[in-house]
């Protein structure tokens, strides 16, 4: 048995008369004229599609493109057809309206019906239409119409209380119903004349389609080996061979480590843990201006690991991460949970801000290492629409790098999105407080079938200086939140439960 979806001809018409009075005994009088397929195939080929088998014509999905908003939601086949002339129909509408689908009852067990509303999925998104529109007919409703309304028909439906072999059939596929369109088709008595206004929504549709943003983002991780530089210039010199390659892999984020420049500690060893990182802290604004002409100048975007900042007004210390965009914007964020460590050692205090950051590549989340491990930051990120979280880490031991690991592991599960982290590796013996470091950086997704099956896009080797590129499709996010497997962000049981700001 040979299957073939292809467009529709008017060669086509003679069987697709025969077909059609197999699929519609009842309806004989509906049987599409020669000159409405001719036309149809004339102003809008790829709308009309056909599917054989061994060569016959076994089903069809006829279909026209209106400025949905000229008809509304209350309207009839006639009005959307312009009384079967299709002079609604135009190249410049938003809406995708179904005009006619049927199947040969002798090939339905093969479910060509799936195949067709898949096609004409395709065909809306690659035309960047808003949505699929259709009236359903409901031809079973004659055998309750005596006892149930129309409205409660669709209901028992919907709950799998009756089948219907068209709204059942389209509500599988998705199709959402709108409302009850009274007189809609006035020969279809099987229906007593109602039918049901459907709609799928196009999740990848854009209203500016020449300014949309490609979907595939490119993901370059510094594993950072920890050395000494005998001078700043030396340190520039190692982030600058870094970002370099990134560029020239047309990279358009790339994620240092967390206080990936603490080398710079070792001529303030003769004082405390503290007040060194305080004399640290006074060439963070230099080292985040250069990494930021550094981010113009090799044209992508750059989240420079973390670095102290000082407020001398107040004597606090944070741990800062900056993102530096390729078109000069800078944003920071301070880091929100201290660890004991930093606390001891350092005195550092906890940011108090939590927002996501909008990019040329879209809206993407910051955290620093410990932050990861407190789930209900990354989900109000989440929530603020963040699609790839990026996680600059320092750990010292391999057991503090896996409670990074597979916290930020979950965080992209449970938050639909990407979840890129990079830390430190080596040694650095001659600093202070700073001597060990374990480290490998990855890059974590979702877990549902459009992903790797463990998870894992990418990982680079452990405690090796390298870099890692990774490219992550924004689309397969969208895809997943209406589609997956599992559907984490919509079911959430928000009338027990929430997360969110004070």
């Amino acid at each position: 048995m040979q299957i073939e979806t292809r467009p529709l001809t008017v060669q086509d018409y003679d069987e697709l008369a025969e077909t059609m009075k197999r699929a519609y005994p009842q309806m004989s009088e509906s049987i599409w004229s020669k000159k409405s397929i001719e036309k149809l195939t004339r102003i809008f080929p790829d709308g009309q599609i056909c599917i054989t088998v061994d060569g016959k014509l076994a089903a069809v999905a006829l279909s026209i493109i209106v400025n949905y908003e000229e008809f509304g939601d209350d309207h009839t086949y006639s009005d959307i057809t312009g009384n079967y002339t299709f002079n609604t129909h135009t190249s410049k509408g938003n809406v995708l309206y179904g005009i006619e689908v049927f199947v040969d009852p002798e090939f339905r067990e093969l479910r060509l019906g799936r195949r067709l509303y898949d096609a004409r999925k395709e065909l809306c998104e690659l035309l960047n239409l808003k949505s699929i529109i259709l009236g359903g007919r409901i031809p079973n409703y004659h055998k309750y119409s005596h006892e149930l309304s129309a409205r409660n028909y669709i209901r028992k439906v919907r709950d799998k209380e009756i089948y219907d072999p068209v709204l059942s059939f389209q509500l599988s596929n998705n199709f959402l119903p709108i409302k009850i369109l009274k007189k809609y088709l006035p020969e279809d008595e099987a229906s007593r004349e109602n039918a049901v206004l459907l709609q799928w929504n196009n999740i990848y549709y854009s209203k500016n389609p020449n300014t949309m943003q490609d979907s595939i983002i490119r993901l370059g991780l510094v594993q950072w080996q920890m050395r000494p530089f005998k001078d700043i210039e030396s340190f520039y010199e190692q982030v600058e061979f870094f970002v370099n390659v990134m560029g020239d892999y047309k990279s358009d984020f790339v994620l240092f480590p967390e206080l990936f420049n603490t080398p710079l500690l070792a001529p303030f060893n003769n004082l405390s843990e503290r007040d060194s990182m305080i004399e640290l802290a006074k060439l963070t604004e230099q080292i985040k201006n250069k990494i930021s002409e550094l981010a113009i100048s090799y044209n992508v975007n750059i989240i420079s690991g973390s670095m102290p900042v000082f407020d001398s007004d107040n004597n606090d210390l944070y741990n800062v991460s900056y993102l530096l965009h390729r078109d000069g914007r800078k944003d920071e964020y301070r880091k929100i949970h201290i660890t004991p460590n930093e606390k001891r050692y350092y005195g550092m205090k906890g940011g108090n801000e939590i927002k996501v950051f909008d990019t040329d590549c879209g809206k993407i989340g910051l955290v620093i290492c410990y932050d990861v491990e407190f789930p209900e930051l990354p989900r109000i990120l989440a929530d603020q629409g963040m699609k790839i979280l990026f996680v600059p880490y320092l750990t010292d031991t391999q057991n503090a790098y896996m409670r990074v690991r597979h916290c930020a592991a979950a965080r992209a599960i449970e938050n639909e999105c990407y979840v890129a982290i990079a830390g430190c590796v080596g040694n650095l013996p001659k600093v202070n407080n700073m001597d060990i470091q374990f480290g490998q950086a990855a890059v974590f997704t979702p877990s549902d079938f459009a992903f790797p099956s463990n998870a894992i896009k990418g990982e680079a080797t452990p405690n090796t200086e390298m870099t890692l590129i990774v490219d992550v499709d924004l689309n397969l996010l969208k895809d997943l939140h209406h589609n997956g497997s599992v559907q984490v962000m919509k079911d959430r049981r928000k009338d027990l439960y929430d997360t969110y700001l004070k």
